[in-house]
């Protein structure tokens, strides 16, 4: 049996914009089923809410997304967690800070850092905090 760990970000009426922002950054399409297509709520205000969704990129890096259920409180917080992608092809990396970058707030230029050859750090436009690498070499 394999265990994967992925993350998941809710939001409050986000979540379809974010999930097709993060695909666009990451070269693929998200997949999203909504309030409305799972019968989970009458109120055709949370129709196209995303009751669940995720993007998933060809070289394995899955992020998913939903917009909290009605009446449910939501608070996005300040530094509650980070979506942290590690890879060994610094093209890639390049790739995707490039694709999350459009209205982010940069909070460490992606560059040379003390643990890495290649790291940085974004809040993206939805205020979700991103963190790239490329581990040092081992050894």
């Amino acid at each position: 049996m394999t265990i994967t760990t992925t993350p998941h970000v809710n939001f409050d009426g986000q979540a379809a914009a974010a999930l097709a922002f993060w695909g666009a950054a990451l070269g693929t399409e998200p997949v999203v089923v909504t309030y409305g297509q799972s019968g989970a709520v009458a109120d055709p205000v949370w129709a196209d809410r995303v009751v669940w969704g995720q993007v998933t990129s060809a070289s394995g890096v899955r992020v998913m997304a939903f917009d909290v259920w009605p009446g449910q409180p939501y608070d996005q917080g300040t530094n509650s967690s980070y979506v942290y992608l590690s890879g060994t092809d610094e093209d890639e990396i390049r790739a995707v800070w490039a694709g999350l970058q459009e209205g982010a707030e940069v909070r460490q230029p992606l560059g040379a850092s003390a643990w890495s050859p290649l790291a940085g750090q974004l809040r993206d436009r939805f205020g979700v905090v991103w963190a790239l690498d490329v581990p040092a070499q081992q050894g």
